[in-house]
């Protein structure tokens, strides 16, 4: 069986490094799969790129972001959030595609795969499994859909437009899915078969509601964890070599830590509250004059950040280490951390918590979104009630107390969880599954 994994990038974003660790896990389990990327960034033998030349491929970019630009009237606001498929790079005529079995796309936006690209996979006649890491597959033209829930019907009067109305941008590119992805209808029967995976099944409710795909196939398939990449680190160690000297620390991160969806305002207000909740039960008693008394709380972030003044409010004391692509690092940031906290306003995984619990790292986050699938309120971690700073810092407090307190049985705990729910072997074969099922049986 050969399966090509389609994503825009190869390392770049969270699609990007949950489609390369599937790579890895299905070669690693006896399925020969290639990796096809717009963005290639190692000379890993199993990476191709999808062709077109450099030229090509800037047009494509930078042709869609005028065309959102111009849709919305000069405004800049948006820009990224949303995306129209309107030009990309035709893989069908490739050697890799042409000697797959099944047709695995992943993140394929901002002028990989156009609309009208897709649609020659789709009746290319390989079956086509298209996981999704955020809404764009099952809407018109945005990421995340926050509260607005038109995919439902049909899009228009989108709230990322500057001058919403019944036929703006969002409207006609609806139209476009629609004809796309219900093509496949009219094709000769047996049509190939399309399958989406969702990877949580709060993603699978919104798919299946959607008025585009809804009435597809959708399973449940989790993003896979290398345990090998991620290990737990003696705590005192890792602290040691990150130079931090605190009674609890808490990591956070982000690929961008400024993106509103990241919700990094929750994570400050609820620091805060957790700041007084923990002055206000410490001991009275006080260190001597001069002595080095270690900070209660200490913050440890990574990722890229644009605005830095966001760190201006934190009442605790923070490392920020920029971007990590180093695992080994990462699992020493984990491995320090008492617990990870996510304040997003939406995750559709929530791929930071899996890692943080492989190097024993308490999980708290909100609940309302994918994360729901990796916690267990109260046994393996917290969520917190959506949007509530209050409730995020009474969860962090749980946490913290809850590490201090359980130690090392605690961190093999977690460990061992993520190893039964999220371990290669147990990820690529839920897809083998899925693959077989799809290959027409001679």
């Amino acid at each position: 069986m050969r399966i090509l994994i389609v994503n825009t990038s190869e390392s770049n974003g969270g699609a990007a490094v949950a489609a390369s660790r599937l790579c890895d896990a299905l070669n690693n389990n006896g399925v020969k799969a290639m990796m096809m990327v717009r963005d290639r960034q190692t000379d890993d033998s199993t990476v191709v790129t999808c062709g077109g030349g450099k030229l090509k491929q800037k047009w494509c970019f930078y042709w869609e972001r005028l065309v959102i630009w111009l849709n919305n009237r000069l405004s800049r606001e948006n820009l990224f959030k949303v995306s129209i498929a309107n030009a990309g790079i035709d893989i069908t005529g490739t050697p890799e595609f042409q000697k797959a079995d099944i047709i695995h796309l992943h993140w394929v936006n901002q002028g990989l795969l156009s609309l009208g690209g897709l649609q020659k996979i789709l009746q290319s006649g390989k079956p086509v499994v298209w996981t999704m890491h955020d809404m764009w597959p099952l809407t018109s033209i945005c990421h995340h859909a926050y509260e607005c829930e038109a995919y439902g019907t049909g899009c228009s009067h989108c709230p990322f437009l500057r001058h919403p109305a019944s036929n703006d941008l969002s409207a006609r590119v609806f139209r476009r899915k629609e004809n796309v992805l219900h093509g496949l209808q009219r094709l000769p029967s047996p049509s190939p078969p399309l399958h989406f995976v969702a990877v949580s099944e709060w993603l699978a409710e919104k798919a299946r509601n959607s008025a585009l795909i809804g009435h597809f196939p959708i399973s449940v398939i989790p993003n896979v964890l290398s345990l090998q990449q991620f290990t737990i680190v003696d705590r005192t160690d890792a602290r040691t070599a990150l130079e931090v000297n605190a009674r609890f620390v808490i990591a956070f991160g982000a690929a961008r830590l400024d993106d509103p969806i990241k919700g990094f305002g929750y994570l400050t207000e609820a620091l805060h509250l957790l700041a007084h909740s923990l002055a206000s039960t410490k001991n009275d008693t006080h260190p001597a004059q001069g002595s080095q008394e270690p900070a209660d709380v200490h913050l440890l972030l990574f990722g890229t950040v644009r605005d830095a003044s966001i760190f201006d409010s934190l009442p605790v004391s923070y490392t920020h280490l920029g971007y990590i692509n180093d695992t080994y690092r990462l699992s020493e940031v984990y491995s320090a951390a008492n617990i990870v906290v996510s304040s997003s306003l939406y995750e559709t995984f929530g791929q930071t918590l899996i890692e943080a619990m492989a190097c024993g790292c308490v999980p708290v986050s909100f609940d309302g979104s994918g994360q729901a699938d990796i916690i267990t309120h109260g046994k393996n971690g917290y969520l917190a009630r959506r949007l509530s700073a209050e409730s995020l810092a009474n969860g962090m407090e749980w946490g913290l107390k809850k590490s201090e307190s359980e130690g090392a049985a605690l961190r093999k705990d977690l460990r061992r969880s993520v190893v039964r729910r999220y371990g290669e072997s147990v990820v690529a074969n839920q897809y083998m599954n899925l693959y077989q099922s799809l290959i027409p049986q001679k």
